[in-house]
């Protein structure tokens, strides 16, 4: 793994909430320090409503990670566009990051309860 990337078991129990509505909610949750930037929180697609997520055409790629997917939340106030992201294969080094989704905290509710 790249020396400034760590992936970590996140502790306790994290939320996500689009518009007010509970997209998710995780004990299994992942977190992902990259850096200097702040810790992302990655939740297994298992534990997400993935019925509100719908993939989008943008796409993006981090030398570290792989190539990044994203999705439209599909809230009850309108989509909330290109609002989270995942690393359908990424690199080896972060694997663990498979069929796990993040979300921009600009745009969606990410908080441990």
């Amino acid at each position: 793994m790249a020396d400034h990337i760590k992936i970590r078991p996140a502790t306790g129990t994290w939320v996500v909430r689009a518009a007010g509505a509970v997209i998710g909610e995780s004990k299994n949750a992942l977190e992902l320090v990259e850096g200097d930037y702040p810790p992302v929180i990655y939740f297994p697609r298992g534990d997400l409503a993935m019925a509100f997520l719908e993939p989008t055409e943008l796409a993006s790629t981090c030398p570290f990670k792989g190539d990044a997917s994203y999705f439209t939340i599909e809230a009850k106030s309108g989509p909330i566009v290109n609002a989270a992201w995942s690393y359908e294969t990424p690199k080896d080094a972060v694997a663990a990051i498979k069929d796990h989704i993040a979300f921009f905290s600009e745009k969606i509710a990410v908080e441990q309860v």
